[in-house]
């Protein structure tokens, strides 16, 4: 199996990055304001991103996006940058240590809000995975 084309190695990628992002982000905002962090991570962001998409030819018309689509990438697009803005200023104010824990309570909301909004059925397992996340996330943020 490619890595690449494996999604439970790609999330686990992802968990790593993420993982990267607190130290890293921790230590470059110590010294500047966090929104002035989070507007320079978001503009390192676009233009790596864009030189990814030109250089696998992943360009298409705007034209061509469905208005459905384009409404919830823009949405979705909001969200990351509330959650950055928010992200950055916790670390600013408090250890990354405590930060990451709670920022992973997504995992659970993302949970709840793929039941409720686009019915995905979870088993004994999943939900008890889910609890212990809470649980871990809860234990690892207190003092």
């Amino acid at each position: 199996m490619r890595f690449f084309s494996s999604w439970q190695a790609l999330a686990l990628a992802s968990a790593f990055f993420a993982g990267l992002t607190a130290i890293f982000g921790k230590i470059g905002v110590a010294d500047i304001n966090s929104n002035l962090a989070t507007l320079i991570r978001t503009a390192v962001v676009l233009v790596v991103l864009a030189a990814i998409v030109a250089w696998r030819s992943d360009w298409q018309p705007l034209a061509s996006i469905s208005s459905r689509t384009m409404v919830f990438l823009v949405l979705s697009a909001l969200a990351t940058g509330a959650s950055w803005l928010c992200y950055y200023h916790a670390l600013k104010l408090g250890p990354a240590s405590r930060v990451a824990p709670i920022d992973k309570l997504s995992v659970v909301i993302a949970m709840v809000l793929a039941l409720t909004f686009l019915g995905e059925s979870y088993t004994w397992r999943s939900l008890l995975g889910g609890a212990l996340v809470a649980a871990g996330a809860v234990l690892l943020a207190l003092p």
